[in-house]
């Protein structure tokens, strides 16, 4: 049996090789929920929370889990994944968010506190449980060119009440704001109709639900979440890419879809993609969702990034200096989720350890984050580096010319294109005039060389260093 921290350790790994392949998305929602609990046998156990991560899993990704765990350890033949022996539901794994449990009962609910969680109690022994964010408001949403139209968007068919399109559809990389405005609409719709019933589900929760529908045995309990959910005003559903391709939960979901637009009751989706690039969705359910409104929401520009730092930083009443926050702003770039983290990262290291924010201690605490925004290593630019550093010109290395002081240099040029940038061979070749099975030549005598020669290996090995620390260096200037 492993060592605990050791397993710990390579599964993290295998989630940073992951998100390489995969949308951070997948990796913060899913990976997350999945808990390395021993290698017994050469077989891994992980343990997941719910059937629905084990299903999509299970189906999806065990097999490339296993590919890249093999490379950490080659004695691993399996990946078993088991369900947590009191696997919690979809409502409990998120209770210690703040939470409307909203009735579908016409009278006034009363609001009571349980647990640190608003509650709306009800006469019905039924509820539906709808979780809600108190902070992803309108108000707190902070709007710009790549938002804007789905911002008005998510503010009509909160705030009018004739619709005017149904349904309503985001679809947008992960930390882009869709959850933001789901939450937004909720909020607003029962600000406006205390009366109405509001339903916000993640695509696990909906799973979830219909699971424990499908696995009672009570036939009380049959279809019960199902019936409640028909029977809404609103219904919102976060990420609904997960539920498609599994037969039962489209299922429910389409005539779910169906009940509801029969009623003209609201609608509102989000998902990573359109309606015609989901994969395993049935025609007619792609058909009725793209007769709603689809809305882009594209990635927030340095402007907007830099917007929501200042707002953030009103917001918690913390101190950052502009110059971070605009330095911030222009290199995390991928989504606002990772913006925000690298935000609270700073302003905790200051208050835990008791250094002042500045661009030095930034540039430190957030050396890991930073580093995977570096700009990637160009071909012109190895040419260059290798050439200053055996003290060549740039003709000469990229000549014909088969002198030793000279051919040998080219070979390392040759092989540090290929380990260091995504170019295929042929596009290398074109790099040096050469044909393609020349730099096939010289990577592989560049890399025997390196396993005899210390001083080769520690030529190379300057020259990389010198690479990665110049694009570091521009990548992170104002």
């Amino acid at each position: 049996m492993e060592d605990s921290n050791a397993i710990q350790v390579q599964w993290a790994e295998i989630c940073t090789q992951l998100a390489k392949s995969l949308s951070d998305r997948f990796v913060m929602r899913w990976l997350s929920k999945i808990v390395p609990d021993r290698i017994e046998n050469n077989q891994v156990n992980l343990m997941v929370s719910s059937p629905c991560i084990h299903e999509l899993i299970q189906k999806n990704y065990v097999d490339q889990i296993l590919s890249l765990w093999k490379t950490k350890d080659p004695e691993v033949s399996a990946i078993n994944l088991q369900l947590m022996p009191h696997a919690k539901t979809a409502e409990a794994q998120i209770a210690d968010t703040p939470a409307l449990s909203i009735s579908t009962q016409t009278h006034t609910p009363q609001i009571k506190a349980t647990e640190g969680i608003s509650h709306i109690e009800i006469d019905s022994a039924e509820e539906i449980p709808c979780y809600l964010d108190e902070t992803h408001t309108f108000d707190t949403f902070v709007v710009g060119k790549s938002n804007q139209f789905a911002y008005a968007a998510a503010k009509k068919i909160a705030e009018e009440d004739t619709l005017s399109f149904n349904p309503l559809y985001f679809h947008a990389g992960s930390g882009l704001g869709k959850t933001h405005l789901l939450h937004a609409i909720a909020w607003r719709i029962k600000e406006r109709h205390p009366n109405k019933s509001v339903l916000y589900l993640s695509c696990e929760q909906f799973c979830q639900r219909c699971w424990n529908d499908l696995k009672s045995k009570d036939p009380k309990n049959k279809d019960s979440f199902l019936t409640l959910a028909r029977s809404v005003d609103v219904l919102l559903i976060d990420d609904i890419q997960f539920i498609l391709g599994k037969s039962w939960s489209q299922k429910a979901f389409f005539h779910t879809f169906n009940n509801l637009i029969a009623q003209n009751k609201t609608i509102i989706l989000s998902a990573d993609s359109m309606p015609n690039e989901l994969q395993g969705i049935d025609e007619k359910l792609r058909t009725r969702i793209s007769q709603g409104l689809v809305v882009d929401i594209a990635p927030a520009d340095e402007n907007l990034r830099l917007g929501i730092l200042l707002g953030k930083n009103k917001a918690l009443k913390t101190s950052v200096p502009n110059d971070v926050l605009a330095f911030l702003a222009k290199s995390i770039t991928t989504n606002v989720r990772e913006l925000e983290g690298a935000f609270k990262r700073i302003v905790a290291h200051s208050e835990l350890i008791g250094n002042p924010i500045n661009m030095e201690t930034t540039k430190v605490v957030l050396k890991d984050i930073l580093h995977t925004y570096e700009r990637p290593i160009k071909a012109p630019e190895i040419q260059k580096t290798v050439a200053a550093y055996y003290h060549l010109s740039l003709e000469d290395l990229k000549s014909t010319r088969r002198d030793r002081c000279i051919a040998r240099p080219r070979q390392i040029a040759m092989y540090l294109t290929k380990t260091l940038t995504p170019l295929s061979l042929p596009d290398i070749a074109l790099c040096f005039k050469r044909d393609h099975t020349t730099i096939i030549h010289a990577v592989r005598t560049i890399e025997d060389l390196m396993q005899r020669d210390s001083k080769m290996a520690q030529q190379i090995k300057d020259i990389t260093h010198e690479l990665k620390e110049s694009c570091h260096a521009e990548s992170n200037t104002l």
